[in-house]
């Protein structure tokens, strides 16, 4: 019988154009998404700063996911373990994609809008859905934004608090910290002070503007020549033990002054002095020239916009934007790269939300390329040797050689299915192809029970009639593993075994609904003549 004459029978069409589709899919996607066992890669542990319930834990993974996601690394995995774990996993994985991974994971994601002292905006004001980020544009300088939509309300009291308020700046925040104060090398404030062509008083004058907002000011401390002492600072700080527990300070900060602070019972947030260093620009308003901070990451200010005088009397908007600008002192490359790389961190967040617990994040682990190979090799020859040995069984079970290629094609186009879909959606990890060889395995079950019949009938009316019967036994037969597969597919606590149950899962259903009928119609065909 021909080959093209199978194609005449839905059962057999159905199959081949899956495999099409899927097969067309895998090269659009230049090839499948390996787990990190594959092809290596980096796995961050995350602790939650308290045991959560399972719904607080799907948040938080949900949360993370979206994240992550946004920020363009598609591969990543996001699983949580217990009640206060979590794994974050990324196959090929460079240093810098940890980096940024671990920034997105540390960030809380709380977003307040200040002007004047008084919170204007925040995150939860934000509309779903409304936050998209514009490609960076290069005049004299390379500029991001992100734009974003606010709700009704949120936009009434945006109104009152900007009233009156014509070209200040609107001190854009995420994460801005609580209960913390600054202590700064005076030589930082120098150093960007006359990069902004300004005095050290006028510098510290702006930071301070900046960071006030009530009883949840920020307070900026410094020590070192011109604008104060260590001594000083220390002072300021035993007096003040009450109203602020966080000190962030630079890491090059001497350590005497950091163990004099740890001594009073301070927390101690180290940044690094390129964050540590503010950023300011100036803007002509009617009364002159004014300099402000434009940013400041060591305290998670991001942009300070200025209030058009449009929107200041009271008029009531609901489109917003965060913008900012590329450090000049940076090529143009380099400045195109952060622009891009700052837009889509702001993006990631506001998008993402934030986490309901604090999270701490561990030290990353990296999963070497060659271990990933060695598992790659190990994984492929143990599915070709389940694969052979069911066809040989069977093929030798029958004494008829014809078996053979029904059941290699129908099984190797199952495993091919199976791949097919979890590579394109997500990551075949060790645990799914674990459950690939399974589905080989419960493959025997169902390809002798379906020859059996066939075989055993004597004309057509006889073959289909034992044919329903073999496919009762393994639909049923496919329903109770799903039903069994499911605790796996939605635990928090085996979450290893999770790929294992997807491919099980997906390798049953696509074989009890595409497969099975394929091979029963292949053969069934062949044994219609007499025999």
């Amino acid at each position: 019988m021909s080959a093209l004459a199978y194609l005449r029978d839905p059962r057999f069409s159905v199959l081949v154009a899956i495999l099409l589709v899927l097969a067309v899919l895998v090269y659009v996607n230049h090839g499948l998404n390996l787990g990190i066992e594959f092809v290596g890669g980096s796995q961050i542990p995350v602790q939650l700063e308290t045991a959560v319930n399972p719904a607080t834990m799907n948040n938080v993974t949900a949360i993370l996911q979206e994240r992550l996601t946004t920020f363009g690394l598609k591969e990543v995995t996001v699983e949580g373990i217990g009640n206060s774990e979590v794994y974050v996993t990324i196959p090929n994985a460079t240093s810098a994609d940890v980096q940024r991974m671990i920034d997105v994971i540390e960030s809380q994601g709380v977003f307040q809008g200040i002007v004047g002292g008084r919170e204007a905006i925040n995150g939860s004001d934000i509309l779903s859905g409304s936050v998209g980020a514009a490609q960076p544009t290069l005049s004299s300088n390379v500029s991001w934004a992100v734009s974003f939509y606010i709700t009704a309300p949120a936009a009434s009291k945006f109104a009152k608090v900007v009233f009156g308020q014509a070209n200040k700046p609107l001190y854009m925040f995420l994460d801005r910290p609580t209960r913390a104060a600054v202590l700064i090398n005076s030589s930082v404030v120098s150093g960007a002070a006359t990069q902004a062509g300004i005095n050290q008083t006028t510098a510290l004058q702006d930071m301070r503007q900046a960071m006030s907002l009530g009883n949840r000011t920020i307070a900026i401390e410094t020590f070192g020549p011109g604008l104060g002492s260590a001594a000083a600072a220390l002072a300021f700080f035993a007096s003040n033990n009450a109203l602020y527990r966080n000190v962030i300070l630079a890491d090059n900060t001497p350590a005497g002054l950091a163990a004099n602070l740890t001594a009073l019972n301070y927390t101690l947030d180290y940044v690094s002095v390129r964050n540590m260093t503010p950023s300011f620009s100036s803007a002509t308003t009617q009364t002159g020239a004014e300099t402000m901070v434009s940013s400041w990451p060591a305290v998670g200010l991001l942009s300070s916009p200025i209030l058009n005088p449009g929107i200041t009397n009271g008029t009531v908007e609901q489109s917003y934007q965060i913008s900012g600008f590329a450090p000049s002192t940076l090529s143009p490359e380099a400045q195109l790269a952060y622009a891009t790389n700052q837009s889509t961190l702001v993006t990631s967040i506001l998008k993402g939300g934030a986490l309901p617990v604090h999270v701490i994040v561990g030290t990353p682990t990296s999963i070497p390329a060659t271990l990933g190979a060695n598992s790659e090799f190990i994984s492929i020859a143990a599915i070709v040797a389940a694969v052979i040995a069911v066809s040989i069984y069977i093929a030798f079970r029958y004494r008829k050689a014809f078996l053979v290629v029904p059941i290699l094609f129908t099984t190797m186009a199952e495993l091919f299915i199976i791949l097919s879909i979890i590579g394109l959606i997500g990551t075949i990890d060790l645990s799914a192809v674990a459950g690939m060889i399974a589905v080989v395995g419960t493959g025997v079950d169902a390809q002798i029970i379906i020859t059996d019949e066939v075989l055993s009938g004597a004309s057509e009316h006889t073959i289909k009639q034992k044919l329903g019967n073999a496919f009762f036994i393994v639909w049923a037969d496919a329903g109770l593993l799903i039903v069994a597969m499911l605790p796996l597919l939605f635990s928090t606590t085996l979450i290893t075994m999770i790929g294992f149950a997807e491919s099980t899962v997906l390798g049953v259903l696509f074989g009890a609904l595409i497969t099975r009928p394929a091979y029963g119609y292949i053969i069934s065909r062949h044994y219609l003549a007499p025999r």
